[in-house]
Parts: C-alpha cells; sequence; structure tokens
C-alpha cells in the first residue's frame, strides 16, 4: 500500500519548489565570473612586471603558460575529487584556494613569490569549472539546461573580454597589485555567500584512487601544455629538442593514462564517455571552435598592430564588441536549445562560420577597420549559437554517474586546445611570412614586411576556414540528446 504521507522525492533539485536553486547559482557564478576574469587580468600588465622585477619577456610568460600549466595537470583530477568531497566541501576549498593565491600575489616582494601565488590560483580556477558544469547538471533537468549553461557561457565569455580593458585602467592609475586586491573582497563574498546558501548535490562515493593514473595525467597533460606553450617561446619553435621532447613525452603519458582508464574499474577519468555519440559529437565540435576562436584572438590583433598599425589599445576596443555581444547573447541562445533542439542553432551558425573565416582569409593590408569589426562580432556570435548548446547536448546524453568524468574531460581539453591552437596558428603564421619574406626582392622593406605577415594570416584563416566546413557538415548530423536513463525507459516501455 503506498503511503501517502511519505515526501515526494525529485529527481532534480530545480523540480523542487522548496529549494531555492537561484542562490546555489548565484553562489557558483559569482566564484566562476572573478576565476575566469583573473585569466586575462594580467595579460597587459606582463612589460609593467618585466620593469617591476627586472626579468625578461621569457621569465614573466610563465604568469601565463605557469597558468595553463597548473589547469592542465588539475583539471582532469576533477572528476574524482567531485566524487571524494561534497559540493560544498569542494567549491569553499577551491575558493579558498584561489583567494589565497590571490592574496600571496598581491603583497609579492619578489617575482618568485608572485609567480607561486599565480600557480596556486591556477588550482582554483581549474578545479572551478568542472565543479559548476557538475552541479548544474544534477541541478537541473536536461530540457532546462540550454538556458543555464548559457549563463555560464556569459561568464566565461564576459569575463576574459572585459580583463584586458579593466587591466589597462587599474594598472595606469592603481598599479599592477591592485589587479589582485580589487578581487579578493569578491572572492570572500562569494566564500561567505556560498557558505550562507550553497547546499550538497553530489553523491560522494568515495572511489579508490589509482596513484598510477594521477602519474600519467600529470606527465602527459602538463607535458603537452607546457610543450605546445614553449613552442610559441622557442627560436627554434617545434624544432627545438625541449620541445618536441616534451611534447612526446606528454603524448606517451596521454596514451598510457588513456589505456589504464580503460582497464580500471573506477577510472580516474572515465573515457567510457566517448561510447555516448552525441557526447564524440560535441567534443569534436568543441575542439574546432575553440581553434577558430584562437586563429582571431591570437592573429587578430597582430595583424591589426601591424598592417593596419594599430596601437595596442585600439586593437583590443576593436575585438570588444565582438566578446561581449558573444557573453550576452549565450543565455538567449542557451533558451533556443531548451526549446528547439542544437540543429536549429547549429546549422546556420556554422555556415555563417564558415563564411566568416572564408572572408577573414581574403585579408589584406589595405582592409577597411569595419570589417574586422563586423567579422569578429560574425565570429563571436556564431561561436555563441554552437559551443555552449553542443556542450550541452553532449552532456545531456550522459547517465549520471558520468557527470563528473564528462566534464573533467571538456574542461581539460580547453588548456590543452588553447596550448596546442596558439602554437600551432603563431608557427603557420611564421613559416609562411618567412616563405614569403625569402622570395623577395627586397625583405626588409617595411611594405614587404606587411604584406608578408598579411600572407601568413591569410593561410591561418584559410585553415580554420576548412576546419569550420567539417563543423558545417557535422552541424547536419546532430540530434536531440536524451540521458541514457530515459533511453532505456523508452526502451522497456
Amino acid at each position: 500500500m503506498k503511503d501517502n504521507n511519505q515526501p515526494k522525492k525529485y529527481e532534480y533539485l530545480a523540480d523542487n519548489p522548496n529549494v531555492k536553486v537561484m542562490p546555489i547559482m548565484l553562489s557558483l557564478i559569482i566564484g566562476a565570473f572573478f576565476a575566469v576574469l583573473n585569466e586575462t587580468l594580467l595579460n597587459i600588465a606582463l612589460t609593467t612586471l618585466m620593469d617591476e622585477f627586472n626579468i625578461t619577456l621569457p621569465t614573466v610568460q610563465w604568469m601565463a603558460t605557469g597558468f595553463m600549466l597548473i589547469m592542465g595537470i588539475v583539471i582532469p583530477v576533477s572528476a574524482l575529487l567531485l566524487q571524494w568531497f561534497t559540493t560544498r566541501q569542494l567549491f569553499l576549498g577551491t575558493m579558498t584556494i584561489f583567494t589565497i593565491g590571490t592574496a600571496i600575489s598581491a603583497i609579492a616582494p619578489t617575482f618568485s613569490v608572485l609567480l607561486v601565488g599565480r600557480l596556486i590560483q591556477a588550482v582554483g580556477t581549474g578545479l572551478l569549472m568542472p565543479i559548476i558544469f557538475n552541479v548544474f547538471l544534477l541541478i537541473f533537468p536536461p530540457h532546462r539546461r540550454g538556458k543555464v549553461m548559457g549563463l555560464i557561457g556569459l561568464v566565461i565569455m564576459f569575463a576574459p573580454a572585459i580583463g584586458p580593458t579593466l587591466s589597462g585602467v587599474i594598472v595606469d592609475y592603481l598599479g599592477w597589485r591592485y589587479l589582485f586586491i580589487t578581487v579578493i573582497p569578491f572572492a570572500l563574498f562569494s566564500i561567505a555567500f556560498a557558505y550562507k546558501y550553497l547546499i550538497n548535490v553530489s553523491e560522494v562515493t568515495k572511489p579508490k584512487i589509482d596513484i598510477l593514473s594521477l602519474v600519467f595525467s600529470t606527465i602527459g597533460f602538463g607535458a603537452i601544455v607546457y610543450g605546445f606553450s614553449a613552442a610559441g617561446a622557442s627560436e627554434d619553435g617545434f624544432f627545438s629538442p625541449n620541445v618536441y621532447g616534451t611534447i612526446i613525452l606528454g603524448v606517451v603519458g596521454v596514451v598510457l593514462f588513456s589505456i589504464r582508464q580503460l582497464k580500471l574499474e573506477e577510472p580516474v577519468m572515465d573515457l567510457r564517455v566517448f561510447k555516448y555519440p552525441m557526447y564524440t559529437h560535441a567534443v569534436l565540435m568543441f575542439l574546432i571552435i575553440i581553434m577558430a576562436m584562437f586563429a582571431s584572438e591570437i592573429i587578430l590583433p597582430i595583424y591589426m598592430q601591424g598592417p593596419l598599425a594599430l596601437a595596442p589599445a585600439a586593437a583590443g576596443l576593436v575585438l570588444l564588441p565582438g566578446s561581449i555581444l558573444n557573453g550576452a547573447m549565450s543565455p538567449f541562445m542557451g533558451h533556443l536549445f531548451d526549446k528547439f533542439g542544437p540543429r536549429v542553432l547549429m546549422i546556420p551558425a556554422t555556415i555563417v562560420l564558415a563564411s566568416t573565416m572564408f572572408m577573414m582569409s581574403r585579408l589584406t593590408v589595405d582592409t577597411a577597420l569595419w570589417v574586422v569589426v563586423v567579422g569578429y562580432i560574425l565570429l563571436m556570435l556564431s561561436v555563441s549559437a554552437i559551443m555552449m548548446p553542443a556542450e550541452t547536448n553532449g552532456l545531456n546524453q550522459l547517465p549520471k554517474r558520468l557527470y563528473p568524468h564528462g566534464t573533467a574531460v571538456m574542461t581539460t581539453l580547453q588548456p590543452v586546445a588553447g596550448a596546442i591552437g596558439v602554437s600551432v596558428f603563431i608557427s603557420i603564421m611564421n613559416a609562411r611570412q618567412l616563405h614569403f619574406l625569402q622570395n623577395t626582392s627586397t625583405p626588409k622593406d617595411p611594405a614587404t614586411i606587411n604584406h608578408a605577415m598579411v600572407a601568413g594570416v591569410e593561410l591561418v584563416y584559410f585553415i580554420a576556414f576548412a576546419m569550420s566546413v567539417v563543423a558545417v557538415i557535422m552541424a547536419f548530423i546532430v540530434y536531440r540528446a536524451t540521458p541514457e536513463e530515459e533511453n532505456i525507459l523508452s526502451e522497456e516501455k
């Protein structure tokens, strides 16, 4: 006999009218915003730090390279941590680590101490996004996730977009230490807010820790991120023994890590997520979009400051409208995804993306600046209609037990794809530029140098165009994914 007095059980917290999900979301989003903002906040201050501590460019670049390196190491173990600690423990611990790193950086008397603080920040930042993705997957049912994941997209894109502009103002008027000092109150507020409102939404299972997997993961992902990052700073590029040796070591480490995960009953990162077709589809789409974005975010400023002769600040402002629109449109695109599914968004968006990449491959030394502005806006709008919907659709197909692993794989790929994208596109551009100069009679003429740079930019964008054509084809085979549990129930009926 059914007991009507038993409290009703809800599969997702968002369906429970007694649970206030908005404070939970705010707790996570506030922390994420300032952690992600911190990634780009220092970019414009590197020259200032070189003067302050009397260090060279390769040394100060460790502020960026080291940050990505640590993220590449800690993100793969996030799936394990999500099963060992409660939501509250992990978020509060992560934000505390981030705040400690920020405080150390703010008072750093030497560059070494500053770098240590920065690396501690990276630990917190690297773990934060997998936590947030996992919590939102557990709180919201699949048909409501698009809009929520769109809010995450707003944070991910808007925070880095305003980072360089905000950094320039702070450094000019307050000094570089205030890049960290101004973040501390907001980080403390996030901790206090989460302490009051954040509740536990995940199940603690405490799986067995496989030490060998952690070793392979650290060596593999860490070496790949470092190797590709070092390629951009090395005069010999990928031909430097330090670079290709490190990359080979990283590839071997990742292969050994992957093989071991498939043999373990309780893997650190369960690669069986790739058995789900829409998840694999989402990962491939994610990689293509990341590469297309880096082709623009890295190459366009070089092009604008070279052939178009813009000042760095002006070049940054040219990219700002596209980045802000991308963030602002993400929740709207998420709402459309919930209502219509992925195909309605992805097919036109990938066509716009491919068209934009082709347009950018026709840039010249005389291209009007408005073309660059419009091109970047179209690029970022198409990205907002592809990336978060693709990720959400892919994660929707996974059963709940694989949520930590699905989010860990995707967030691990971000610094890895970032490091690879930057170094590969820069190397391609430099090689094409060098080839152009070697086949001209006036290699030192400024006009010739500009034409050579444009030739490199054109080649990079043509490759990005080819990749985006693959994305168009993939958009036509995508379908709305449903969780594995729902598929099983449908078959039983």
